[in-house]
């Protein structure tokens, strides 16, 4: 569009017109001046992104916890690093527990390496080797915890030396941007190979080769779709950042356009469904339970002191989980001071496992040769490191479904003692004995049930996948509302099933208890079997392999690994299931409007297009130059790339069923549709223009008769093409401040160009009586309404079946 700007600019100069080429040379810095404000405006949303997609650190600052971008991260900030987590910077650690850190991005090392505190002796060296204490920036914790003190950041780390070398590197076109390219360039061929036979048209019949080249130019410009990918840009981009806003992060732009298509949503309990604040509600102790307020605490009898204080030996002693934090509170709040103490130093840690839920803390005492063993975990796992004949596990398993029936998450409490050095390698090496169950409730977030309704009037069915008891998760389906399934099934049972009997059954289950991580992947492997479009939610690190085969993975922003974010195509800021909804509602929006956008630019093109050929062909008075044409681009482009960006959602967007996901994003019945809504323009504005050259007017009256009815022809179908359920009318009442200013422009162009006299000539047209003004104006609008008639006709259809 720019070259052919240029070449008509400088065919006029050519001839002597200088008003014509001042004109046409202005009109380029007028389109590139929109092109600026729109990639300014799409790069300012872009940048937002970056900030929000920056990997996560938690730092010590003003001695309180504090998450910031890792880019915000500066020398000799205390960072805490957890399982998962991607290292911000260079730093040395001075505490650490089990460490074990992936380098291979750094070395090429596939295998992890040890990690161990600073002595105060080493210097910062290399990465590469076991039992350094230095971590690196972009290397990824796989185990353990620790905290480490920043040395370098940006380009002076390991990370950021190797970043020099991709400064060079170019970012390949996406699928979404070749797809596009390649379609403006057929249409730009067809358009130069209909300019040349203009050209010669024109100029063996009429002798005007000048004016061929100025017609085929016209032409030219009517057929290229330049705008196409300025929509797709400035939609994807836009509608991202308003995401953002809503507290979703879009890390993969094709996230958006599946997001419409999602049919199943499996979600985490924890963090999502509730509120990820636990307390402790319950104890059990020798066939006794105990019910704890948090409002009154009153005191707790003697008997279940024992279990309140293994358990809090058992969990970290700077808790960041909430069920480790409740375990802290609950000790802080029961035991005294003498036994709320650690006199003892933590010399060994038993880490959880898939084959052994649960996890045990080494006590040594400075007054005693013996250890003391505190274990916690789930109570078939302590059952069987006590060694619990049938009928124990029975009677635990009645203890622990009593608790569970009342939404509490329960864990089992064990404690045994240990002579010498040698540390076993499993915990089933030690003789525990049992002590009591704790339940932990979680209170629901307020947001969920409603949320859940509006799943269920979109057509989603949403799954629930949690590691609690099926009578913990049956209690939280019932308080939110989700819709009983046929049966709940459990991990081992996933694990034992064969795939196609997993896919015979998954479609009547929406519940799935005691699941591990790494059984996620094997549902959404199922559910994709069956043809649905699957959005998983994940925030750990075995959570990965699962959000990367889902069509949508959702990580959690503020609970999440940076391993489960990476892997991810949406991060939900705020861990809410209710933004996840909100996420598809603004998926559902973007595509909408990105199809609605599609639909006016292919009509928009014919009428313009017709009206650059036609008259040749006819011999009738030439009626579009490239000046006109660029007249059209300035309500076009902010038209169809501004305006219908800002177009609110439709109405019952969230009550009708997922989109087809193999529906294309501009299909081939949208564009036959688009194109009939062009010709229904085409033929209003060529009847207004033949009735004016059978009255024998002046080519001057004739093309500003006819350009006018193109101008009301074009908002027309902006109206028209606002909503495809609604009338024109009915839309009128939508909120969008950008349509009005487009609208307001084209109007204030319009009168500027037929009643100004010197824009008047260099349009070359004669002004028109404010009677046949109406005439045209209002041609050009009812051009479109036969399609306001066909929606009021589908919507009545809808309503009746």
């Amino acid at each position: 569009m720019f070259l052919l700007l240029i070449t008509s600019a400088v065919i006029y100069l050519a001839l002597g017109d200088v008003r014509e080429a001042l004109i046409l040379s202005v009109s380029v810095f007028v389109i590139m001046g929109i092109t600026i404000f729109q990639e300014r405006k799409t790069e300012r949303a872009l940048e937002a992104l970056r900030d929000l997609s920056s990997p996560r650190a938690l730092v010590i600052r003003d001695g309180e916890q504090k998450r910031v971008a890792g880019r915000e991260v500066v020398r000799d900030d205390i960072l805490i690093l957890t399982e998962g987590d991607r290292v911000p910077a260079d730093a040395v650690l001075f505490e650490c527990n089990d460490l074990m850190v992936d380098e291979s991005l750094l070395t090429g090392e596939s295998v992890p390496v040890r990690k161990k505190a600073w002595d105060g002796m080493q210097s910062l060296t290399r990465p590469g080797g076991d039992d350094l204490p230095f971590v690196y920036s972009g290397t990824m914790l796989v185990q353990g915890r620790g905290v480490a003190r920043v040395l370098a950041t940006g380009p002076r780390t390991e990370f950021g030396k190797i970043g020099k070398a991709l400064e060079s590197v170019e970012t390949d076109e996406t699928f979404l941007q070749k797809r596009s390219g390649a379609l403006i360039r057929n249409f730009a061929a067809i358009g130069l190979s209909l300019c040349a036979l203009v050209v010669l048209l024109y100029g063996i019949t009429r002798g005007d080769w000048i004016g061929g080249f100025l017609g085929g130019i016209a032409l030219a410009m009517s057929l290229l779709p330049e705008e196409i990918p300025v929509v797709l840009t400035v939609f994807l981009a836009l509608g991202a950042w308003r995401m953002s806003r809503r507290q979703v992060l879009t890390r993969r732009m094709p996230a958006i356009e599946t997001l419409g298509s999602a049919t199943v949503l499996c979600v985490d309990k924890t963090g999502t469904l509730t509120l990820n604040r636990m307390s402790a509600s319950r104890i059990f102790v020798g066939g006794q339970f105990h019910d704890l307020d948090i409002n009154t605490p009153g005191s707790l009898p003697k008997q279940f002191h024992e279990a309140v204080r293994f358990a809090l030996l058992a969990s970290e002693t700077n808790p960041f989980d909430p069920m480790e934090k409740a375990f802290k509170e609950l000790g802080d709040r029961y035991l005294d001071q003498v036994e709320g103490e650690r006199p003892w130093s933590l010399v060994h840690e038993y880490s959880l496992s898939p084959e052994l839920l649960a996890l045990s803390h080494v006590w040594k005492s400075p007054t005693d040769e013996a250890y003391i063993v505190a274990t916690k975990g789930a109570p078939e796992a302590i059952a069987e490191l006590c060694h619990f004949d049938l009928a124990q596990r029975k009677q635990l398993s009645l203890n622990t479904d009593t608790m569970a029936t009342d939404g509490l998450r329960v864990l089992a409490i064990a404690k045994s003692h240990f002579q010498g050095t040698a540390w076993p390698n499993s915990q089933h090496d030690f003789d525990f004995e049992f002590l009591g169950l704790i339940g932990l409730s979680d209170p629901i977030r307020p947001s969920v049930p409603p949320a859940l309704r509006g799943c269920y009037s979109a057509g989603i069915k949403v799954v629930m996948i949690t590691g609690d008891y099926p009578s913990t998760a049956r209690a939280i389906a019932r308080k939110i509302g989700l819709k009983p399934g046929a049966e709940v099934v459990s991990g081992i049972e996933i694990e034992q099933m064969p795939n196609a009997e997993l896919r015979r059954r998954i479609p009547g289950i929406n519940i799935f208890a005691r699941v591990l991580p790494e059984q996620k992947l094997n549902l959404v492997e199922a559910f994709k079997a069956n043809g649905e479009i699957v959005a998983m939610t994940g925030d750990g690190v075995n959570d990965a392999p699962a959000l990367k085969a889902a069509h949508i993975g959702i990580a959690m922003g503020g609970r999440g690994t940076d391993v489960a974010r990476e892997a991810a195509s949406l991060v939900l800021l705020d861990d809410d299931f209710a933004t996840i909804v909100e996420a598809v509602r603004s998926g559902r929006r973007i595509f909408d409007n990105l199809q609605k956008a599609m639909a006016f630019i292919f009509a928009i093109h014919v009428p313009i297009a017709g009206l650059a050929l036609i008259p040749l062909v006819l011999h009738w008075p030439l009626i579009l130059s490239p000046v006109h044409i660029v007249f059209l681009e300035l309500i076009i482009d902010p038209a169809c790339s501004i305006a219908f960006e800002a177009e609110p959602e439709e109405a019952g967007i969230m009550n009708r069923p997922p989109r087809d996901p193999h529906e294309p994003l501009f299909g081939r019945n949208r564009i036959l549709f688009s194109l009939f809504q062009g010709i229904g323009v085409l033929l209003t504005v060529l009847l207004i223009l033949g009735l004016a050259v059978h009255l024998g007017q002046d080519a001057a009256y004739v093309r500003a008769q006819t350009f006018t009815t193109l101008v009301a022809g074009i908002l027309g179908l902006i109206f028209a093409n606002r909503s495809w359920s609604q009338s024109m009318i009915s839309t009128l009442g939508s909120p969008n401040k950008a349509l009005w200013w487009v609208v307001g422009g084209a109007i204030a162009f319009l009168v500027s160009v037929l009643y100004v006299p010197y824009l008047r000539e260099v349009f070359r047209f004669a002004a028109l009586p404010p009677a046949e003004l109406a005439i045209c104006l209002g041609a050009g609008l009812l051009s479109v309404v036969w399609f306001d008639i066909v929606k009021v006709a589908r919507s009545r259809g809808a309503r009746t079946t």
